[in-house]
């Protein structure tokens, strides 16, 4: 077969604009309106979709920058382990002391500023993405799946903010209390809620979790995200 210059050249003109493509849409999931100088909206990028990336997969002050909400619910798995590891010696206040301190560090590092967490704290990175998302779905041209998805991601995130500000506050009282009889009724409460952030639960006790106020935590915000960049074939 003979070499054929013309459609060599066309197919490299191709594969350079499918490159360059690729690196505007990079380019979009990192920024932010605001951030990158409003270059976004310039490019006429969906910005719901750019929030929705800033969501799941990006944002920048996160630990090796991941999205905000994965970054929650790596802080959330981290308090529930150490909230059951507290409850796991209820005679000895040191212990339960010590994991009580490793909890409040996974959820808000502004109250334990050391312990096992990625630093970044369950409550800031789930009140980001519920941010982030209510930016998507009133960003321009932002569509009823988005505004939907919205509603569900938005409660059940709320959920779990509301329910690890309890546990700080009786984190507190823990490490305050002057006895083991006295901490581990609360160590005992922090286990059960912790177990709530990622699973919500049945406050209805109709037999199922839903993105309600006061059932769904975060697994459920997360499920609501992936119905929602599904419908956007993300």
């Amino acid at each position: 077969m003979l070499f054929n210059t013309q459609r060599f050249y066309t197919l490299m003109t191709m594969l350079f604009a499918l490159f360059a493509v690729s690196l505007l849409g990079f380019a979009g999931c990192a920024a932010e309106g605001g951030m990158d100088g409003g270059k976004s909206k310039k490019m006429g990028k969906n910005m719901a979709h750019v929030h929705i990336g800033h969501v799941l997969t990006g944002w920048g002050d996160t630990p090796g920058g991941g999205g905000l909400l994965p970054t929650a619910i790596a802080e959330a798995n981290i308090a529930s382990q150490h909230a059951g590891f507290a409850a796991k010696q209820p005679g000895n206040l040191s212990w339960m002391k010590m994991h009580t301190r490793h909890v409040l560090h996974a959820l808000d590092t502004s109250v334990e500023g050391k312990g096992p967490g990625k630093g970044y704290g369950m409550i800031k990175g789930a009140a980001g993405a519920a941010k982030h998302i209510g930016f998507a779905a009133k960003s321009a041209g932002a569509s009823k799946n988005v505004k939907a998805h919205t509603v569900h991601v938005t409660a059940s995130i709320n959920n779990s903010v509301a329910r690890a500000k309890e546990i700080v506050n009786i984190g507190k009282q823990v490490l305050a209390a002057g006895s083991a009889s006295e901490a581990a009724p609360l160590v005992a409460k922090i286990n059960t809620i912790a177990t709530q952030l990622m699973a919500g639960r049945d406050a209805n006790g109709d037999g199922k979790i839903t993105w309600e106020p006061g059932e769904g935590g975060l697994a459920e915000a997360a499920k609501h995200m992936g119905f929602m960049t599904k419908g956007e074939g993300m």
